[in-house]
């Protein structure tokens, strides 16, 4: 086995972008690993499933460093063209003499053990030994996002094919290691007992559920088999509490403990659990813009957390005492948890109660009363009585039986680029309502159309731009959307003083006229904000 250098790594991503088939691209990085040393193929593995971020140089950066080597003026035209950095830059960068890269491992470590100004010296001498190829891979390592068509999921399908294991096996203890995982990398390669993890403080991948089709899957589905619980209208989150100390994880496994300094727990018995992070006084849930006044602060002032005190209420148990509870069914974890939340009571946890029903019918009353009554719940979810809390999203164990979603009709006011393959075109888009006279932005969307809609689209931005800032483009107001949305709450953020929560759109109304959208005044009295 060789080493390979940094230019093995900008082909495998070569191949794996012209490579359509998922199964090919597997096929790609099983080969990768199997001809790589530790730790390149590890440090591989992080930076396509964007598990490592190389910081030192940011995109103004980038931008200087090629303007002092090409013309700006042609630098800013092919940028606004390309709409791609990483690609621009490869394309323009003054050709020399190609020579051999170093190893992805030796990049990576330089970045991080060395100063920004020696940083950006290493990485011009690299970008001028580099081909076409090559560059563009270097690039998109510090703006992100490689966009490969290669999921985090697929990833790991690929080290359980390179090391013959279940892939629920690697599901299990991926966020027990760090990049370049070298440890897991040799049990893959050289096989025996898995590899331990430190549960209390280790991210475990939640188990999700299938949205429900209340039409049709109600024929299929006996109400014995399940049990019936409020879906709050918070963030998911996992809790973490032994002796020492109190972890809360999002439910992507980000650490976000330290922006909810009042959510410290103590335990009798070292716990996992499964909950939803919510704000509100006395265990009372607010709405998810009250919630939102709380998320991504990295300090919390005395004011915010008198005025957004968070709690959360607890839904399942993963382990106990180190015991993995995961395998046994979900009505026995819930007695577990019930059994272990009542011995251990406390300020800011509580426990999500249980919906008593009969059959369909007394649920979906039950379900219409309080959806209607109250904002503070996302519906309803069902969960069978002896589903396993499995990773993923396993199809017929767990339901969401959400709101109904709203929409509302808004003229497109901007549109921006998308990134990857969509960084040729106008994708992302800003929408806007009445507010008298004037229209007012409402929120974005960059989803819920076809890739025939997309091309139409695109080219009525490109025929109706009005003015320009960077990479957005002002149109005229005349193209109206439909735009679904699962909740709406006031927000001091927009201008509009409202917020869409999951804005995506349903319908391209070319046939509406903008005359015909709706009244900031409207949606405001229509759903009592005002």
């Amino acid at each position: 086995m060789r080493r390979y250098s940094l230019e093995k790594f900008a082909r495998l991503l070569e191949n794996i972008i012209y490579s359509p088939s998922r199964n090919r691209k597997i096929e790609l990085l099983v080969e990768y690993y199997k001809q790589t040393n530790d730790p390149d193929r590890g440090f591989a593995v992080a930076l396509i499933t964007n598990s490592l971020k190389l910081s030192s140089i940011r995109s103004t950066n980038l931008k200087q460093i090629i303007k002092s080597k090409v013309d700006p003026i042609l630098f800013d035209l092919s940028y606004d063209y390309v709409g791609d950095m990483a690609e621009t830059i490869s394309l323009l960068w003054p050709f020399k003499k190609k020579k051999k890269l170093c190893t992805l491992s030796y990049f990576i470590n330089f970045f991080h053990e060395n100063s920004k100004l020696q940083v950006e010296k290493f990485l011009v001498s690299q970008l001028d030994k580099a081909s076409t190829t090559e560059r563009w891979a270097i690039i998109k390592l510090f703006t992100g996002g490689l966009r490969i068509g290669v999921s985090e999921k697929n990833a790991k399908v690929s080290l359980s094919k390179f090391g013959n294991v279940n892939l629920d096996q690697i599901e299990k203890i991926w966020h027990g290691f760090s990049p370049p995982y070298v440890k897991l990398f040799s049990w893959l390669e050289k096989g025996g007992p898995i590899p331990k993890i430190d549960i209390l403080k280790t991210f475990h991948p939640m188990m999700l559920a299938d949205q429900i089709d209340s039409k049709n899957d109600f024929r299929k589905l006996s109400p014995d088999d399940f049990e019936a619980e409020w879906k709050w209208d918070g963030i998911r989150v996992q809790l973490i509490i032994s002796e020492t100390e109190t972890v809360i994880f999002s439910r992507n496994g980000d650490n976000i403990t330290n922006s909810f300094p009042e959510l410290r727990f103590k335990t009798n018995r070292n716990v996992v659990l499964d909950g939803e992070l919510l704000v509100g006084g006395n265990l009372n849930p607010g709405s998810f813009n009250d919630l939102q006044q709380r998320l991504n602060r990295k300090k919390v002032s005395k004011g915010i957390l008198q005025k957004f005190p968070a709690f959360i209420k607890l839904y399942d148990i993963l382990f106990q005492d180190f015991k993995d509870l995961r395998s046994m069914k979900f009505s026995s974890r819930r007695e577990i948890l019930e059994n272990w939340f009542n011995s251990n009571k406390q300020e800011n946890l509580d426990l999500s109660s249980i919906i008593f029903f009969e059959n369909w019918k007394d649920l979906t009353k039950v379900r219409n009363k309080f959806l209607q009554s109250s904002n503070i719940y996302e519906g309803i979810m069902l969960k069978k009585k002896n589903s396993i809390y499995h990773n993923g999203r396993p199809k017929g164990m767990w339901y969401k039986w959400k709101r109904d979603p709203k929409s509302v009709d808004a003229v497109l006011m901007y549109a921006q680029r998308g990134h990857g393959k969509r960084s040729s075109y106008y994708s992302d888009y800003t929408f806007g309502v009445l507010d008298g006279k004037n229209l007012v932005p409402i929120g974005k969307a960059y989803s819920g159309y076809t890739n025939e809609e997309l091309d139409k689209l695109d080219k009525f931005v490109r025929k109706n731009t009005i003015q320009k800032f960077g990479p957005v483009r002002e149109v005229e107001k005349t193209l109206v959307f439909e735009i679904a949305f699962d909740s709406i709450s006031k927000s001091k953020r927009h201008k509009s003083g409202l917020a869409l929560r999951f804005p995506r759109i349903s319908k391209i109304r070319w046939d509406k006229s903008p005359e015909e959208i709706e009244d900031l005044k409207r949606i405001k009295d229509f759903y009592k904000l005002s």
